[in-house]
C-alpha cells in the first residue's frame, strides 16, 4: 500500500511485511501488547478493565515517548487479521468493557476490516490526535468512542517535541470529524462510557501557557466534551536530550493549570 492514513502523507510504500515510512510498520497489523487495563480514565476501564491492545510504530515522534519501545523501537509481533478477531474475542471473554485501539491511525485500513464485522461491546480509538480527518471519516459508523490527546496549539512546541507543527491544525480538525461522529457522551446504568469524546491533555513541564491555551481552545471549540488532564509526565525517551522537559512537573505547575 502507497501509505497517506496519517497527516504526514508521506506516500511510503508499506508491504504485508516490509515497514515504511515514519510509523516504519509493515501494512500488516504489529501488536506490541493486549490485555485488560484498569488504569484508563474511570468510565472507560470501569470495574472490569478496558481491553486494550496496543499497536506497534506511530506517525508522531514525541520525544517523552513513554512508550518508547512499542512506538519507536518496532517492539511488537505480527498478527493476522483473524488473529486480531481472536484477541478481541478473548478480552471481551475476560470481561473487558470495551476494546480499546491504542496507536491505531497507522492501522486503520487494518481496523476498518476488522470492524466489518461489529463487536458486542464498545470499540475505543486512542489516538495522539494526530489524524486525518479522510481517515476518520473512511471509519464512520465503526468506532463508539474517541480517546485523543490535545497536547498542543503552537506550531513550535508541537515541531520542537513531536516532529509535527502542523499538529495543532490537524489535531483540531481530527476531534471535531469525532464529535461529529460520536456526539455527546453517552454512559450506561454504570457509569460506564458507550459512545462519546474524551480530550487528554498531558501537562508538560515548563509549558503551562501552552497547557492553558489548549483548555481554552477546548474550551471553545468543544464545549462540554470532559477533559482528563494528566499530571503523570516523567522524562522517558530522548527527553535528557531537552533539558527544558527532563524533570517531572512540580506542584506549583499542575495547580496552576487545574
Amino acid at each position: 500500500m502507497i501509505c497517506t492514513l496519517c497527516p504526514r502523507r508521506c506516500g511510503a510504500e508499506r508491504t504485508e511485511t516490509e515497514g515504511a515510512g515514519i510509523c516504519r510498520m509493515p501494512a500488516a497489523p504489529v501488536v506490541a501488547r493486549a490485555a485488560l487495563h484498569r488504569w484508563e480514565e474511570p468510565p472507560i476501564s470501569g470495574t472490569r478493565g478496558s481491553g486494550t491492545i496496543f499497536f506497534s510504530g506511530c506517525s508522531l515522534r514525541c520525544v517523552f515517548c513513554q512508550n518508547e519501545q512499542i512506538s519507536h523501537a518496532n517492539y511488537g509481533n505480527p498478527v493476522s487479521l483473524e488473529r486480531l478477531r481472536e484477541i478481541c474475542r478473548e478480552l471481551i471473554g475476560q470481561g473487558a468493557h470495551n476494546i480499546n485501539l491504542v496507536n491505531p491511525t497507522h492501522y486503520a485500513h487494518v481496523i476498518s476490516d476488522l470492524l466489518d464485522r461489529p463487536l458486542p461491546v464498545p470499540v475505543v480509538w486512542n489516538t495522539g490526535g494526530y489524524d486525518r480527518t479522510d481517515t476518520l471519516l473512511a471509519l464512520e459508523g465503526k468506532i463508539d468512542i474517541s480517546l485523543p490527546d490535545l497536547k498542543y496549539v503552537d506550531p513550535a512546541p508541537a515541531g520542537r517535541y513531536s516532529d509535527a507543527p502542523d499538529y495543532p491544525e490537524a489535531a483540531k480538525a481530527a476531534i471535531l470529524e469525532m464529535f461529529r461522529q460520536t456526539g455527546p457522551c453517552q454512559f450506561d446504568s454504570d457509569g460506564i462510557m458507550t459512545r462519546g469524546v474524551i480530550i487528554r491533555h498531558l501537562i508538560l513541564p515548563g509549558h503551562t501557557r501552552n497547557s492553558i491555551a489548549v483548555l481554552r481552545l477546548i474550551r471553545e471549540n468543544f464545549p462540554g466534551i470532559p477533559v482528563s488532564l494528566m499530571a503523570q509526565y516523567v522524562p522517558c525517551g530522548r527527553a535528557a536530550e531537552y533539558p527544558e522537559i527532563n524533570r517531572r512537573i512540580t506542584a506549583r505547575e499542575y495547580r496552576k493549570v487545574e
